[in-house]
């Protein structure tokens, strides 16, 4: 059996875990920027976020109400719109408290959903390996099996031909033994040697 590990580089397992975090504080930092560059209090910039915040929500409504409705699509446009209510909030509001008591309900909020799809995604995977190890045990033991049958083959084979190699030796021995009679064995009833004569 062929059964490789394949090592995950460190970074593959904590890039997924660290995303939420980095991704609502990309959002913060990005916000706070453009409220020191004339966002803060500005009645036009807080209406234009809320208003794509809005749009974001509703595709997110549609696509998933809808009959074929994806949920990533679904997903990705309800995430959105929340990116865009963060981020019109931070950058509208004076100070750092509110803002950032925003990214700390955001960052909880994602990892919230985010550990559901860590769950399903775990439980897929020992599904599966469970099922390998399964199958990888049911094809060991088909194999020990087939490997005592064979061996078993082997060894009645070889035992058949010492046997038919002594009974031959046997009965040349016999057969050049001094007064053997074959029709001593006739009348005996013990099992005799074909001769030419009886060939013929």
């Amino acid at each position: 059996m062929d059964d490789r590990t394949v090592a995950r580089h460190r970074l593959a397992v904590i890039v997924p875990k660290a995303a939420p975090a980095v991704v609502t504080t990309a959002v913060l930092v990005l916000a706070r920027i453009w409220n020191a560059n004339g966002a803060e209090h500005s009645v036009g910039n807080a209406a234009l976020m809320a208003l794509l915040s809005l749009a974001a929500a509703a595709a997110g409504v549609c696509t998933s109400l809808g009959r074929y409705g994806d949920p990533a699509l679904a997903g990705t446009a309800f995430a959105a719109s929340g990116a865009l209510a963060l981020t019109g909030v931070c950058a509208y509001a004076d100070g750092l408290s509110l803002p950032l008591l925003l990214w700390a309900l955001v960052t909880a909020a994602a990892y919230g959903l985010a550990a559901r799809y860590w769950r399903e995604d775990r439980r897929t995977l020992v599904a599966y390996q469970r099922q390998a190890g399964e199958r990888r045990e049911r094809h060991a033991h088909v194999e020990r099996v087939e490997a005592l049958r064979a061996d078993t083959q082997i060894e009645v084979a070889r035992t058949g031909a010492a046997y038919a190699e002594q009974l031959a030796a046997a009965l040349l021995t016999r057969a050049t033994l001094p007064g053997f009679d074959p029709t001593a064995l006739r009348t005996t009833g013990l099992p005799e040697l074909p001769t030419k004569g009886d060939d013929d």
